[in-house]
């Protein structure tokens, strides 16, 4: 090696190691002493154009890079611009390497301007933009990404890359409309079709269920069809996410397409699940197409249970749960859907047993290893389990509950799924009263590690089959006692040791098909100290209706209308002077207004005294506009709930049927609590006996009404604080039976 190539290594060893210590300056005095030794050395102008550049003199880099190109030929030009580029790729690899994405960032906008065409440094820009936070979507325009993926022919990506930042824009900015052209432009390039379906299902069911965009995960699910048009999972997500914006047909569709694709009995009986769930969804459109359904839908439910197939995969055995959850809106018949839900359960049971025997081992040591100290007097941990802590049914009235415990002996925590970055002022009255309080994302996997981790001595499941992932929860079973409460019947999950009711709501003989305990409450299973009431926003004369008139309400989600019920309606309408049924349903206004129509014509009820009332978007104002009722006419076999309280609480007089399950039974026990009975009917035949009796006896709805408004000072159910204290007498009496368990 000679002298003069030595001292060439030597001073680029400086150079390198300058640029590497951030001394730019001393880099660009190498540099140019370099230029003047070896003025046609074009490297040398590359290098120190990046000295300039990081010391933010980029006209003057742009100078040096323009001067060593004037003199050059095309074909030169051409060969030197690609040497500036790698001078500049490499710096800016290296800065993304050592997460400096603004410095990494400038570098690729002046790749950009020296070859806006170079797509790979485009969606680099893109990542590092989004890592900046300063994503804005028109990026994809600007930079005219759509319009070279759109090109002929195709142009030359790193497709892996591609379809790796697309990910990242969805996660980023996936309500975005360009985020969405970008998915279409990136369809002729997928390299693995399976993994971008998997992109778009996990994408859009994040925007569903957690951003609240359900049309956004459609346009998607579509996008992913129009490649794999009979992919079972993408055909499941795209059914669910139709019917939850209402648009049933689509729903419906998709999921007979499902049903028809798929040929194993666990995805088959959940198919089934999903057409029967869009045909209720859709309100009393479907109400006859889906009694003919049910005992289809049935009968695939009892060869899955005849079947009971192990090595099921954790999606579908999740799903798998709320298969059985339509079965009493239909009939009033515990005992065969109760045995219906236990056997599908025992199916899930064992299979997450299989695929989450290690979880389940986990928890199960945990408990086992507590040190339980029986002369401690430490507060009871108290976990309640749910995504309804917010403004929902179950929100409004287990607030009362954690309004009036007791700090001192029980520690409550609130484990809130599917709830991270939801703004809803009822989840935060929620979060700032539980001891400790965990907001969930979407999907999130840990929920029963970290109740575990928490050590709660009692779990409260507040969801049962109204959210399979809590059923799956349970199931692991994370805290030694377990219990359903408030928002459905039982779930059927056998590691679920109690079932919180009273004395009303399931009749005397329930504990010989129920598999669970029940721990009856002496008075209630529910109280709430009273109901918020905004502004009324009807009135009378808004529907041509007199004052001297009777108004019959009924005001339920609209797949609680049954046609039997419904006649029963028509005939007190039909048999008391001068009075109006009048219907509330937000969800399918139109639906709901041809089939009572049609009942009204089939029964001889003249059409023009049904009416319609429209939702309102507070709640307050919709309690305030029950006020416009004479009396409220119940929906059977599936009674209201929060509905029935709201109604008693605006002391309106109410009939409701009562039936043998706990869906049939609601409105039974807190009538009761209210201390009435007036409208309490036992058969088809009293339910119409009271609607006519309280519908042409005035005397009766005032004495009714006067009862309900005195109730309000004594009645257990507007005691939340005596209500209370019998939950948490329950709570100690439930974890003294496991102390006593344990020896």
């Amino acid at each position: 090696m000679s002298s003069s190539d030595s001292q060439t290594i030597n001073w680029q060893q400086q150079a390198n190691q300058c640029l590497l210590n951030g001394d730019y300056l001393q880099a660009s005095r190498l540099y140019e002493t370099a230029i003047e030794a070896e003025p046609e050395i074009r490297s040398h102008y590359w290098n120190l154009g990046l000295m300039l550049l990081l010391q933010g003199q980029e006209a003057e880099a742009q100078t040096t890079w323009l001067l060593a190109m004037a003199e050059g030929e095309a074909e030169e030009v051409e060969q030197w611009t690609t040497e500036l580029i790698e001078v500049l790729q490499r710096e800016a690899e290296r800065r993304e390497s050592l997460e400096d994405w603004t410095v990494a960032w400038a570098i690729r906008q002046h790749i950009r301007e020296i070859n806006p065409t170079d797509i790979d440094n485009l969606l680099r820009l893109i990542q590092l933009s989004i890592k900046l936070e300063n994503y804005t979507g028109e990026e994809l325009e600007s930079f005219g990404i759509l319009e070279l993926l759109r090109s002929d022919p195709p142009v030359e990506v790193n497709r892996e890359f591609l379809i790796h930042t697309l990910q990242h824009i969805l996660v980023h900015a996936p309500a975005h409309p360009q985020s969405l052209e970008l998915t279409e432009a990136c369809l002729p390039y997928v390299p693995d079709q399976e993994k971008f379906i998997d992109t778009l299902i996990v994408i859009g069911h994040d925007l569903s269920a957690g951003r609240g965009n359900p049309q956004q995960a459609a346009s998607l699910y579509e996008l992913g069809l129009s490649i794999e048009p009979n992919h079972p999972r993408l055909l499941m997500a795209a059914a669910s996410v139709y019917q939850q914006m209402r648009q049933e047909s689509r729903g419906i569709e998709l999921a007979k397409l499902l049903f028809s694709v798929v040929e194993d009995l666990p995805r088959k009986a959940f198919a089934s699940h999903l057409i029967l769930r869009g045909m209720m969804h859709a309100g009393t459109k479907y109400i006859e197409e889906a009694t003919a359904f049910l005992p289809q839908h049935e009968v695939i439910l009892l060869s899955l249970i005849e079947a009971s197939p192990t090595g099921i995969d954790q999606e579908t055995t999740v799903h798998l749960f709320c298969t059985p959850y339509y079965f009493p809106y239909f009939r009033d018949n515990p005992r065969a859907n109760l045995s219906l839900r236990y056997q599908i359960f025992q199916i899930c049971q064992q299979n997450i047993e299989s695929y989450g025997k290690e979880t389940v081992e986990l928890y199960r040591q945990r408990r086992l290893s507590r040190t339980i100290d029986r002369t401690s007097t430490r507060p009871l941990k108290i976990g309640y389990l749910s995504h309804c802590l917010r403004i929902h049914s179950v929100g409004w009235l287990a607030r009362w509950l954690f309004e009036h415990h007791n700090p001192e002996q029980f520690q409550f925590y609130a484990y809130l799924m599917n709830a991270e970055g939801r703004e809803d002022r009822l989840q935060n009255v929620y979060v700032e009263q539980a001891y400790k309080a965990y907001e969930f994302p979407v999907g999130s996997t840990d929920i029963a590690d970290r109740i575990s981790e928490d050590e709660i001595d009692i779990l409260i499941d507040l969801d049962s089959i109204t959210l399979d992932a809590c059923c799956e929860i349970m199931t692991a079973k994370p805290a030694p006692v377990q219990a359903t409460w408030l928002g459905w019947d039982v779930s059927g999950v056998s590691t679920i040791d109690y079932f919180i009711a009273d004395p009303y709501v399931l009749p005397e003989d329930a504990q010989d098909y129920y598999s669970e305990k029940i721990w009856r409450l002496p008075q209630t299973y529910i109280a709430v100290d009273g109901f918020e009431v905004g502004i009324r926003t009807v009135r009378r004369e808004d529907f041509d209706i007199s004052s001297d008139a009777v108004i019959y309400l009924s005001s339920q989600t609209g797949y609680k209308y049954n046609p039997q019920t419904t006649r029963l309606q028509m005939q007190i309408i039909k048999a008391v002077p001068n009075s109006y049924l009048m219907l509330k349903d937000v969800n399918s206004r139109e639906v709901l207004e041809d089939f009572f129509m049609q009942m009204a014509k089939e029964e001889g009820v003249n059409p023009d005294h049904i009416k319609f009332m429209s939702g309102v978007p507070l709640t307050s104002n919709h309690r305030a506009n029950l006020g416009i009722a004479d009396i409220v006419l119940d929906t059977f076999p599936y009674n209201g709930a929060t509905t029935t309280l709201e109604t008693l609480w605006m002391e309106i007089p109410m009939v409701t049927r009562v039936g043998q399950q706990f869906a049939s039974r609601n409105s039974y026990t807190m009538m009761v609590n209210a201390g009435i009975n007036e409208g309490i009917a036992w058969t088809d035949e009293e339910y119409v006996e009271w609607g006519i009796r309280l519908g042409t006896d005035e005397a009766l709805r005032q004495q009714v009404a006067w009862k309900l408004r005195k109730s309000k000072q004594f009645a257990p159910l507007w005691n939340g604080k005596q209500f209370t204290r019998e939950m948490e007498k329950a709570y100690q009496q439930m974890w003294q039976i496991y102390l006593d368990s344990r020896g």
